[in-house]
C-alpha cells in the first residue's frame, strides 16, 4: 500500500505538470481552432528562465528562499506569458484569415525556431538546477514519508488550475473568453473585441506553461533543449484525453496521465510506461471519441 500511494503522489506531481502544458494547447483550440505546437518549447523557455534566474537572482542576498522561490516562479510565468502574445502577434495573427494549415505550418515553424534558438543561447548540453533552491524536506502521511517537492508541486499545479477554472467561469472576463469560443462573430457583434481575448489566451496559456517548466526543473533537477517535445507531447495527449477544446477535462486528463504512466512504471516496466499511457488513450478514443469529458468548448468551457 505504501509503495501505490507513493506512486500515486508522483502520478498527481507528473499528471499536475502535464494539465497545466495541456490547458495551453486546449485554450487555444478552443479559441482559435489551432494547434499550438510552438507551445512545448515555451515551456522549455519557462524551464530554462528559471534556472537562470535562480542562479543570476540578486534577491537571494536580502529574502527568504521561499520569497525568492515564488518570486521567480511569478517572474517566469510572466515572462513567458509575454513570449506567447509575441508569438500571438507575429506567428499567428497575419494568419487569421488563412487556411488552417498555414498556421498549422507557422506553429511548426515556432517551434523550430524556439527549440534551436534556446540551443544556440545555452548550448546542447543537460543542465541541473542548482540544489540550493530545490526543497529537500519530507512530510509524514498516513505513516509513510513523501518528499515535500512532490507535495509543493501537486499543490500548486491544483492552486492554478483551479484558479484558471475559477476565472473562466466566474468572472465577465472569463465569460467573453467562453463567447469567443463559441462564436467570434457573434462575440463581436456582443461588443467583445476578439483579438484582445485571444492575446489573452496566448499570455495565458503561455504563462502555465512556463510555470510548469519551472516546476519540472525543481522536481528533477535536469532540463535540456528538447524537452519541450516530449512533455508537448504528453499534454498534447492528456488534452486530447480529456476532450480537446475542454478545460476541466485537460484537467483531468493531465493527471489521469500522470497516474497510468506512474502505475505503469511500478508495476509494469519503465519502459512500457509510454505505450501503455498511448494505448490507454487509444481505448479511451474507441469508446469515446471526443474524449472523456467531451470536446465541445460552447458546452464545457
Amino acid at each position: 500500500m505504501e509503495e501505490f500511494l507513493q506512486q500515486l503522489l508522483n502520478g498527481l506531481a507528473v499528471g499536475g505538470i502535464y494539465a497545466l502544458v495541456a490547458l495551453g494547447y486546449t485554450m487555444v483550440y478552443g479559441v482559435l481552432k489551432l494547434i499550438n505546437f510552438a507551445h512545448g518549447d515555451l515551456f522549455t523557455i519557462g524551464a530554462y528562465l528559471g534556472m537562470t534566474l535562480l542562479v543570476s537572482s540578486r534577491l537571494a542576498g536580502s529574502l527568504p528562499p521561499v520569497l525568492v522561490l515564488l518570486a521567480v516562479f511569478f517572474m517566469v510565468a510572466l515572462l513567458v506569458a509575454l513570449v506567447g502574445c509575441l508569438l500571438e502577434r507575429a506567428a499567428y495573427r497575419p494568419l487569421r484569415k488563412a487556411s488552417r494549415l498555414s498556421a498549422v505550418v507557422s506553429a511548426l515553424g515556432a517551434s523550430i525556431f524556439f527549440q534551436n534558438a534556446i540551443m544556440l543561447i545555452y548550448g546542447a548540453r543537460l543542465y541541473v538546477y542548482p540544489e540550493d533552491w530545490r526543497p529537500d524536506f519530507t512530510v509524514d502521511i498516513l505513516g509513510f514519508t513523501v518528499p515535500g517537492v512532490r507535495l509543493l508541486v501537486i499543490v500548486a499545479s491544483l492552486v492554478l488550475m483551479l484558479a484558471l477554472h475559477a476565472f473562466i467561469q466566474r468572472t465577465r472576463i472569463g465569460a467573453a473568453v467562453r463567447a469567443v469560443a463559441i462564436d467570434q462573430g457573434a462575440a463581436r457583434l456582443m461588443g467583445i473585441n476578439v483579438d484582445r481575448i485571444i492575446s489573452l489566451v496566448f499570455l495565458i496559456g503561455p504563462g502555465l506553461g512556463g510555470a510548469a517548466g519551472l516546476m519540472v526543473g525543481i522536481y528533477y533537477g535536469q532540463i535540456d533543449f528538447t524537452m519541450g517535445w516530449s512533455y508537448g507531447l504528453k499534454a498534447f495527449t492528456a488534452a486530447i484525453l480529456g476532450g480537446i477544446g475542454n478545460i476541466p477535462g485537460a484537467m483531468l486528463g493531465g493527471l489521469l496521465l500522470g497516474v497510468i504512466e506512474a502505475l505503469s512504471s511500478a508495476y509494469v516496466s519503465m519502459a512500457w510506461k509510454d505505450a501503455i499511457a498511448f494505448l490507454v488513450l487509444i481505448l479511451i478514443l474507441i469508446i469515446r471519441p471526443t474524449g472523456l469529458l467531451g470536446e465541445r468548448v460552447a458546452d464545457k468551457l
